[in-house]
């Protein structure tokens, strides 16, 4: 009985837990190159509406690195905040140039 109660309680927590998760999102300059559905770099996946583009997940890099992996692939991006840590404009004018 104290098994089942103690897996409930855990199992109510969860949705605590992953919503302090830390942000992930972008804004494409080009909503065109929005991808219609998921998309998976680097182990985030990406989700698209319209510009704006938001991800789980993700290896354990620095957010510059994510932010070029992602630009390769998107084009160039407006705003860019990875796992937490937001790029300013100096470091997107540098994501986007590679």
């Amino acid at each position: 009985m104290r098994a089942l109660l103690a897996a409930a309680v855990l199992f109510a927590a969860a949705p605590a837990f992953a919503s302090d998760a830390p942000a992930t999102s972008l804004t494409l300059a080009d909503a065109a190159k929005a991808p219609a559905g998921r998309l998976i770099i680097d182990g985030a996946a990406w989700r698209c509406e319209g510009a704006a583009c938001t991800a789980t997940g993700g290896a354990n890099q620095p957010a510059s690195r994510a932010c070029r992996r992602v630009v390769a692939k998107l084009g160039p991006v407006t705003t860019f905040s990875y796992r937490g840590e937001t790029l300013d404009e100096q470091a997107l004018a540098v994501c986007n140039a590679a």
